[in-house]
């Protein structure tokens, strides 16, 4: 079997995902994701081989979890050497987020994975842009005010990330607790 491409994120709900669709227009050459692709990455793996699957399932299914509720509150965006790459929307910090956050990472590391160096922002990638993208700023400030929510959270699932060459394609391939 051939590796798998895999990470761990929350779902959101149809309601939240049309609201943040509506806002995915007026910026030419953004590459807007699709309704099914829009969740709030908890843990980016990436590829493993079937064993490590195992583990990594085995691991999950260990990770305390308490319904939470979480909100969008405004937009930003990531930088790379000063130019923009992904425009987002802000997830609002909570403890509850934070803490399952790190216990998601915790049983990453029991599965023998390495340590994500990375911070966590919480957010959902709207959109990821290139050098043809036109200039951000104008939609950050028509969208700044962006607020949804707040959402239960009842879980947290794992997904395969299958690449395309019209972008990624997401699949929920397991479901915790």
């Amino acid at each position: 079997m051939s590796a798998r491409r895999i990470f761990v994120a929350l779902p959101l709900p149809e309601p939240v995902c049309e609201a943040l669709l509506d806002t995915m227009e007026g910026l030419p050459g953004a590459r807007w994701q699709d309704a099914d692709d829009l969740h709030v990455t908890l843990r980016f793996i990436g590829e493993v081989d079937r064993h490590q699957l195992a583990d990594v399932i085995t691991a999950l299914e260990t990770v305390p979890f308490r319904p939470f509720a979480l909100a969008i509150a405004g937009v930003s965006h990531f930088e790379q050497r000063g130019r923009a790459r992904a425009i987002w929307a802000s997830v609002s910090q909570s403890a509850a987020l934070g803490g399952l956050q790190q216990s998601v990472e915790m049983a990453c590391r029991r599965a023998g994975l390495a340590a994500e160096t990375r911070r966590f922002v919480p957010h959902v990638t709207l959109a990821r842009l290139n050098r043809a993208s036109a200039p951000i700023g104008d939609w950050l400030a028509a969208n700044g005010a962006l607020a949804q929510g707040p959402w239960p959270v009842s879980g947290f699932s794992l997904f395969e990330s299958h690449l395309t060459r019209a972008g990624a394609r997401y699949e929920a391939i397991a479901s915790f607790p």
